[in-house]
This record gives C-alpha cells, structure tokens and sequence, in this order.
C-alpha cells in the first residue's frame, strides 16, 4: 500500500505546521533536511555537538530561506551521548529525524570506543528520549554497511551478512534496539540505510571525507585523484535530495505496514570509481574547469566492500519513494556549490 507521493506530501506540509527535531543538523544531512523542513514552513528543533557538523552549513541554510522561516528554527547545542540534551530536544516534538553519528568506516577501525559511544550509546538516549517524550515518529539513519559480506547484489533489506567494521557493528546494533523498542514499548520507528549519500554541503575536507566531495576538491585544485584498488570498485551513489524525499516520507507516513521497518536509500543502480572518476570530470568541464590528470591507484582499503547495490522496490511499495536524480544528475546539480565552495 502506497501513500500519496511526496509532492502531494510537500503541499500538505506548507500548511500543515508540526515540530521535527533533526539531531546532527549542522552535518550534510542533517543541514539539508533543515533547508527542506524550514522551506515546507515547519518547525525544526536542532541539536548538534559539532562533532563532525559546521555552524557554516546552518549560516547557509538561514541564506536560502526567508526570515519567517529561519525564525522557526531552534538550535541546542548538545550531545546525544548525554540522556538530558536528549530529553530537552524532545519536548514538545512530533517528529524526529536521527542523523547524529560518527560516521566513516576508517574513523571506527581508527577509533572504535569514539564510534561505539556515538552511534549505540547515544543512539539509544535519543530511542528512549523519543519514547518517553511520545513522538509521532522516529526516523533514524540506518547505513548499507550493515550488509557486510552478504555477496549477493542488489542488496535485500532482510538478507545481511557479517559486519566488517566496527562501524557497521554500531550501525546494526541500531537496528536491532529499534526492533526491541517496538516489541518491549510498542515504540515503532523507521532506519534508512543510506548508500553513498553525496550533495552540497558535504565536507571534502579532512581524512575521512567522502569519495566525491574530496575527489572533485582535488580536481578543482589541480590535485591528484588516488582510488583504492583498481578502480572497479562500485557503488550504488544517492543524491542528497533522493536522502530527504526518504526522510520525510518516513516520518510523515500512516502505512501501518510501513512502520517498524528498515528501507534501502538509494537509486538502484552501481557506477565504478572509474567511471564516477570520469563523471566529475565531465561535470567540472561543463563547469569550465579541466582536469588532465590521470588517477592514483592505490592499495584497496581494509574495512570496504568490493561492490554494493540496493534493491528499492521495498521502499517505493511501502513509502511511495520515487529517486529523481540519478548520479550524473546528480553531480551536475551539485557541481556549481562544489566550485562555489573550493573559491
């Protein structure tokens, strides 16, 4: 069973005012649920320890939306590894998004107890916070990490294999306290396990950046580009727009069959680090901006997965999700922040 489309959701949300707490809201997720929501004339609750989030990608946000809008924003700074910022966020909230993590398969292989203490411990403040204080719905971010070795592709949301980071030990773990909450509470909620999420406003800066930002970055600055591997690696990429649609989807839907559940993000296709190397170069060009180089390849990095695709079909039956950028469109539709954001 379907909900009506997102479109149709978008119209009803402009006058349909509800309260939604993005935790992780200064991030690249979270900062761009933000944007949308306060463009919808919601009300967003932020919480944030900057961890990994930037006040810049909030003065962006407060750029791109009116001065009526950006007054329905509050933003607390705090830690969800603290159970009463936690409880403070969920006052008076309807909806929650749960974006706030230490993600990165190296970060966790560098530093696991950092990962651990994040992403289950304070996973679980914000599951019980959500709980105590009876939120309509809780949406949180699942990860396609949570796939591990399973070899076979597209990936199926009830088919997993072994983790093979800490990481992807946390990211389970989430899964698995959402599923007892609703079995001990009857507290349902929904994990989205993005795949390879990319757009504007995520950092190509620092050692655990991801592929695109930090290799469009190198090529802009004339850099070198280095691949881990041979360059056949692949990867189901999802545009940042595709993350929100699933995201408020989510939390909006009253498909009784749709709760309790985790869902794929993604567009349902696989692109190489070879031909995404080529993509970037294409859409920097288009951009007036030529790279010559030829990429670095490297040794493959310990922790990854050769190959990752999702099947979708379970959130387009379930939750009426309908990707509408693939990853060439993707690229070009971000490229223009990217080249804004190397000057």
């Amino acid at each position: 069973m379907k909900d009506i489309n997102y479109e149709q959701i978008e119209q009803v949300l402009l006058t349909d005012t509800k309260t939604w707490l993005i935790t992780g809201v200064a991030g690249f997720i979270g900062s761009n649920l933000l944007e949308t929501l306060l463009k919808l004339n919601q009300k967003v609750i932020g919480l944030d320890n900057f961890a990994t989030g930037y006040q810049k990608n909030l003065d962006e946000v407060q750029s791109l939306v009116s001065a009526a809008q950006w007054q329905n924003f509050s933003f607390i700074e705090g830690d969800i590894r603290k159970s009463d910022d936690c409880h403070q966020a969920c006052v008076g909230v309807d909806y929650v998004l749960h974006q706030a993590a230490l993600g990165s398969v190296p970060r966790s292989i560098a530093d696991p107890i950092a990962t651990n203490e994040t992403n289950i411990s304070g996973f679980l403040n914000m599951l019980t916070a959500a709980r105590d204080a009876k939120v309509l719905s809780f949406t949180y971010a699942a990860s396609s990490s949570t796939y591990g070795d399973h070899p076979a592709l597209p990936k199926v949301e009830d088919a997993i294999g072994k983790p093979l980071s800490p990481y992807a030990v946390t990211k389970y773990v989430n899964e698995l306290y959402a599923e007892v909450f609703a079995r001990t509470y009857g507290f349902e909620s929904i994990g989205l396990r993005y795949f390879n999420v990319f757009g504007r406003r995520q950092d190509p800066e620092g050692a655990y950046a991801a592929v695109i930002p930090k290799w469009t970055a190198a090529m802009i600055a004339g850099d070198d580009v280095y691949i881990n591997g041979d360059g056949e690696t692949s990867r189901d990429f999802c545009y940042i727009d595709n993350t929100v649609q699933a995201n408020i989807l989510a939390a909006v839907t009253r498909n009784p069959e749709a709760k309790d559940q985790v869902y794929n993000v993604a567009v349902g296709d696989r692109t190489t680090l070879n031909e995404l190397f080529k993509a970037i170069k294409t859409a920097l060009a288009d951009n007036s901006i030529v790279y010559n180089k030829q990429p670095v390849y490297r040794e493959f990095r310990v922790g990854d997965v050769k190959h990752s695709q999702a099947d979708i079909s379970k959130i387009k039956t379930l939750l009426g999700y309908n990707p509408k950028f693939v990853i060439k469109d993707g690229i070009a539709n971000a490229m223009p922040w990217y080249v804004s954001f190397s000057g």
